[in-house]
């Protein structure tokens, strides 16, 4: 009996310690062991660099408690993270050199990781901040990349982390490449993880805004695994847009924005004359990238990105210390996000605007929707009415009702027929009242959230 038992924890470590990211078939969604996955990130950038454990473990437990499943972070960090030590006195390379890694500091980032995956979350890990290949305007760098160095650099992190199962690779660093060079020394990186790890490693590229993503520079290399955007720090910016050219674009990639606007933060670096970002900013682009094509989303705050506590000056006015903005309401609402985009078949979804009727509304009122076999959901941004064509789906009746994304609280509607045109109005509209709309077959008896 005792064998057994042996044997029968054996395999089950065996299946946890083998699953790995992979592409789904069609190549739009992202999966772990075989299984959807939904991405519902958070900007972590100067944990590894800026936290010691204990202070790690809350925010890793407040996040997996939320429901966060991924957590974005930087080796190399932006705060003066080569010559500014982590919260024990490392730096996480002797002389500046990317060939000689510091072990000691590699600790911290161990334990880091494994922490995450006791919480059930993964780590988007980028090796370095772009400022140590392109130092640009800001960034305290220095430059300290090459071609050969960096493919080291990288191999020696992949031989360390190849056999962690909640690790997504992410290059570059909120940098784009500005010619061949730049971009030899991301490729070399690239290849370096791929080669180490077998060609099993999920890698993509973290860019600054622009039209194309990070696949503008690295669509057809073979380590480049799907797209990411940034869509900076301002309100109403139609990435919506350039995440469903992403969707359709060939070869065809999954999509997400990993760096929308954070909450907390000044809207377009101007609070002066714009403010500072709400829950609701967040949330919206949230929705829109979502129902436009992306596999999952980020969510990010000002305070926390930098963890900003009383150890650190301030960048760009954050209005209070990381562990305070935990519960920021933008973050819990995240959540609902979550539960929304999991409470129906994930894979079977696609970006429609042809289900309604009011399309092309712009970012501010903008409407989108996107469906599966039997069902849609139609986010309504400023809580706008409209129209959703007939056959769209399977059913011919359709069960529905109203989300709130503040609280998560619904609204039952009556039952609906599939073949006719159906009008509907948001329970409120203007500013800040925006409604996801649900309707799924009748016959497939969904749970409502």
């Amino acid at each position: 009996m005792k064998k057994y038992l042996l044997l029968v924890f054996f395999f089950a470590f065996s299946k946890i310690a083998t699953a790995q990211f992979t592409v789904s078939a069609d190549k739009h969604y992202i999966l772990k062991g075989g299984k959807p996955f939904f991405w519902l990130g958070d900007t972590a950038w100067e944990l590894f660099h800026r936290l010691d454990r204990e202070e790690a473990n809350r925010y890793l437990k407040h996040r997996s408690e939320q429901g966060f499943t991924v957590i974005q972070a930087v080796v190399l960090a932006e705060m003066d993270g080569l010559h500014t030590p982590n919260a024990y006195g490392e730096k996480p390379l002797i002389d500046d050199d990317p060939e000689k890694p510091n072990e000691k500091y590699f600790e911290h980032v161990d334990y880091i990781i494994d922490k995450a995956n006791e919480y059930g979350m993964n780590i988007a890990l980028l090796p370095t901040w772009g400022d140590k290949v392109f130092k640009d305007k800001w960034g305290k760098g220095p430059e300290i990349f090459t071609e050969k160095n960096a493919a080291t650099y990288a191999a020696w992190l992949a031989k360390r982390y190849k056999n962690k199962t909640n690790i997504i690779w992410v290059l570059g660093g909120d940098r784009q490449p500005r010619g061949e060079a730049d971009i030899a020394i991301w490729r070399a990186m690239g290849r370096a993880i791929m080669k180490i790890t077998g060609g099993k490693a999920l890698i993509t590229y973290h860019c600054q805004p622009n039209q194309l993503g990070s696949a503008q520079w690295f669509r057809g290399e073979d380590w480049f695994s799907f797209n990411m955007f940034q869509n900076g720090h301002c309100r109403d910016t139609p990435v919506y847009d350039k995440i469903f050219a992403s969707y359709n674009a060939l070869p065809l990639k999954p999509v997400l924005d990993a760096e929308p606007i954070y909450e907390d933060h000044p809207v377009c670096f101007n609070v002066n004359d714009l403010g500072t970002s709400s829950a609701y900013d967040v949330r919206k682009y949230a929705y829109l990238d979502l129902f436009s094509g992306a596999f999952g989303h980020t969510y990010g705050c000002h305070d926390i990105w930098q963890m900003y506590s009383p150890k650190y000056e301030p960048l760009n006015g954050p209005h209070m210390f990381w562990y305070d903005a935990l519960d920021l309401p933008g973050a819990k609402q995240m959540s609902i996000v979550r539960k929304l985009m999991e409470s129906h078949p994930l894979l079977d979804r696609v970006p429609d605007q042809s289900i309604i009727r009011e399309n092309n509304n712009g970012p501010a009122d903008r409407i989108q929707a996107t469906r599966g076999t039997d069902y849609l959901f139609v986010y309504t941004a400023a809580g706008k009415p409209f129209t959703v064509i007939a056959r769209k789906i399977k059913g011919d009746k359709l069960n529905a009702y109203w989300l709130d994304p503040r609280n998560g609280k619904i609204k039952e509607l009556p039952q609906v027929s599939n073949l006719q045109n159906n009008t509907f109005t948001p329970p409120s509209a203007g500013y800040g009242q925006d409604w996801v709309l649900v309707l799924d077959d009748a016959a497939r008896q969904y749970k409502k959230l």
